[in-house]
């Protein structure tokens, strides 16, 4: 007979799961237990933690939430996280992920009323277990992530089949030598000095979790996996950082995690250029098999990337709450309109 249990508090978490999602047991980043503890400390610490666990004959799952109000239920996940899924221990089959998934779907039922799950790549086994336990669940595409599946090529290989646009841009701007480029694996206080200035001239808005961020780069940086490249200015200014990749590489795989660059060196385009030089030590340095772009579809991963992965929003409605009626109907419909009809 499966167990169900809840914590409230990712200390309790940590404690319970003695080790099972740490690093050396879990091969991705954004399946271990330390990605949900730096999430949730650094950018949703108002937003209280959820975290039920089913167990079964040693297999477990869990599943990592936040607690609204409403008695609404979400993933522990913001803008940077790849994936959001249910975690298992124990190496359970599929039999098995079926039945203490169902546990915890008919554990939540009597407890929430609402949830909604994002960013989610693969949601049929989730999505099913809600709709057989008796939640009206639904899934709807909402973005995508674009990857590149490095099939054994080396970097010339790679960027041999780049776009023309892009392979002229980087020969023109190289033959400038306007930039020195450097990737390091270990994080100092002057690079993350840099870093901060690079983002605080770039396009983007104020970052609002630098905290994070800078736990998250003393984290894989300890571990070996950071990969923190920069374009600095060649002459003047004593090499003035310009631009700057935030990537881990990890078994295989390398997550580009962010990108920054100065506005007022747009012309001499400091960025595509580090990003090549960023490519080119994946591909031939670290030999992955693997280069995930993350969330988003800017235009301009296509001309890096081969491969568009879609991204799934699950939205679960307990139908015993007659406040769920209505929303469950417009989701519905706008599901339908978004995907043609097919879940």
């Amino acid at each position: 007979m499966p167990t169900t249990r809840e914590y409230h508090s990712l200390a309790q978490v940590r404690d319970a799961l003695q080790g099972r999602l740490d690093r050396d047991t879990v091969p991705g980043l954004f399946g271990r237990f330390d990605w949900f503890d730096l999430l949730h400390r650094h950018c949703l610490a108002d937003v209280p933690v959820r975290v039920v666990m089913s167990e079964d004959n040693g297999a477990q799952a869990w599943l990592i939430l936040l607690e609204h109000e409403s008695r609404r239920l979400s993933a522990l996940a913001n803008w940077y996280s790849f994936d959001w899924s249910p975690l298992f221990t124990g190496k359970p089959d599929a039999a098995q992920r079926a039945h203490v998934l169902d546990t915890l779907s008919r554990h939540l039922l009597r407890t929430a009323s609402q949830i909604d799950l994002y960013p989610v790549e693969s949601s049929v086994e989730l999505l099913a277990s809600l709709r057989r336990t008796g939640w009206f669940a639904l899934s709807r595409p909402m973005g995508g992530r674009h990857v590149l599946a490095v099939a054994g090529r080396d970097f010339a290989t790679y960027w041999a089949s780049r776009p023309g646009r892009l392979r002229t841009l980087v020969r023109r701007r190289a033959r400038a030598n306007r930039y020195d480029l450097s990737i390091s694996d270990r994080l100092t206080d002057d690079l993350w000095r840099d870093y901060v200035d690079v983002h605080g001239r770039s396009w983007k808005e104020a970052e609002p979790g630098l905290n994070f961020l800078r736990a998250l780069v003393e984290q894989e940086s300890d571990a070996g996996t950071l990969r923190l490249g920069f374009a600095r200015e060649a002459d003047g200014n004593r090499g003035r950082a310009v631009a700057t990749q935030l990537w881990t590489v990890e078994n295989g795989v390398a997550l580009i995690h962010k990108l920054s660059h100065d506005r007022a060196h747009d012309a001499g385009s400091p960025g595509t250029l580090l990003s090549h030089a960023m490519f080119a030590q994946a591909i031939d340095g670290d030999r992955v098999a693997m280069i995930d772009y993350g969330t988003g579809d800017n235009p301009y991963k296509s001309d890096w990337m081969e491969e568009r992965v879609p991204l799934q929003r699950i939205d679960a409605f307990n139908p015993r709450h007659a406040s769920n009626w209505l929303p469950a109907a417009r989701t519905a419909i706008s599901a339908l309109v978004g995907k043609g009809g097919n879940d």
